[in-house]
């Protein structure tokens, strides 16, 4: 801790655990419900988080009428979730001496055209219920070649593509594969479908008047969509801040967390 400040791998992330055991400890007087639900694995995705394994096994949870998703958002209401789907595309050559290049076909020369598409995209808005998310497609990492003087016979690429309610899973795969436009293969690893926001739900319109610092769309993936997928309505809400999640350093301000802790005091409340 420095300066009023927790810092360290995982500090944004734990403002959330924070109030959930602060509750646990001071059990305001609260006219709900309320579960507690700690888990890991949250930043990968539907299949990779353990909260799809813990709702599986407990019939009351997914039976809730309301979630809330302690993530950091700097005490901002983030409404919805993105879609996320990591695909890898898969670019096979013939190797050859690279003194003699005619002699083989460069598998990452054949990726050069959909690299150029993926360089040049352009965010895309979706706006719904008034908050706008962006589409987004980026490569993210890149395996292949064997030798320095070997043309390579092999690439295989990770796209990252992002989008907003509007879009799923099965459009978002079809955009992929023209993406690539059968000069590769596609391999899908990761499918995660948006949430829409929710924003007329009670319970959401209540914490959107109990202090919030601000109301926006959730751009990345989170468990708010899990619970979406079962009817529930679900929102993220957290002190952490944001810009820090997943660097060697992320960080929660003591005073965020002493705010967040009076926003969710009047947001029980406003229950009835």
């Amino acid at each position: 801790m420095e300066n009023n400040r927790v810092l360290g791998a995982g500090a944004a992330e734990k403002g959330g655990l924070c109030l959930m055991l602060d509750l646990a400890e001071r059990r305001p007087p609260v006219r709900a419900d309320i579960t507690l639900v700690f888990h890991a694995r949250g930043e990968c995705g539907f299949d990779g988080s353990e909260l799809r394994l813990v709702m599986a096994k407990d019939a009351e949870l997914r039976g809730a009428d309301f979630a809330l998703v302690l993530k950091p958002t700097d005490n901002k209401l983030q409404l919805g979730a993105g879609g996320s789907t990591h695909a890898t595309l898969a670019f096979a050559g013939r190797t050859a001496h690279s003194g003699l290049p005619g002699a083989g076909v460069n598998a990452i020369h054949k990726f050069a055209r959909v690299l150029s598409h993926l360089a040049a995209f352009e965010p895309v808005p979706d706006v719904v219920d008034g908050l706008t998310w962006y589409e987004t497609m980026s490569a993210t990492s890149a395996h292949g070649g064997r030798a320095g003087s070997v043309v390579p016979d092999q690439l295989e690429v990770n796209v990252h593509h992002t989008f907003g309610p509007s879009t799923d899973s099965h459009t978002s795969q079809d955009r992929l594969i023209a993406l690539v436009d059968r000069v590769g293969a596609v391999r899908f690893e990761e499918l995660s479908e948006p949430a829409p926001p929710n924003r007329s739900h009670a319970l959401i319109a209540a914490l959107e008047q109990s202090g919030v610092q601000g109301v926006e769309a959730r751009q990345t993936w989170t468990e708010v969509a899990s619970f979406t997928a079962l009817q529930i309505a679900a929102a993220n809400f957290g002190p952490g801040a944001e810009r820090t999640m997943h660097a060697q350093s992320e960080v929660t301000e003591l005073p965020e967390l002493e705010r967040a802790q009076t926003i969710l005091d009047r947001w029980f409340a406003s229950m009835k």
